[in-house]
């Protein structure tokens, strides 16, 4: 969800919390950290008062873009269908 909500452009952190209303602050920095630290997203700190912190896609995060897209349109299409139970020979 972060990732997506990246594709349009720089966030700052309390934007996150509105469009993700059901996950933690805890989680949501520990997200956001893991992908700072994997290279994905750009953390950039405004020396002011109040502090201020934005996150963008790196370079190498918006290499992700076109499966994100992808994956937002699978989860579109099959949202409202009935989920495919694997038959008893399919789970052996």
């Amino acid at each position: 969800m972060i990732l997506n909500h990246l594709i349009d452009g720089t966030k700052r952190f309390n934007e996150f919390r509105k469009r993700c209303p059901a996950i933690t602050q805890r989680m949501l920095t520990l997200q956001l950290r893991e992908l700072e630290s994997d290279g994905i997203v750009h953390r950039k700190i405004y020396q002011q008062v109040p502090p201020k912190v934005e996150y963008s896609l790196t370079e190498f995060g918006r290499t992700l873009k076109p499966i994100i897209l992808q994956m937002k349109q699978w989860g579109e299409t099959y949202k409202n269908k009935p989920i495919p139970r694997a038959s008893a020979d399919q789970t052996e």
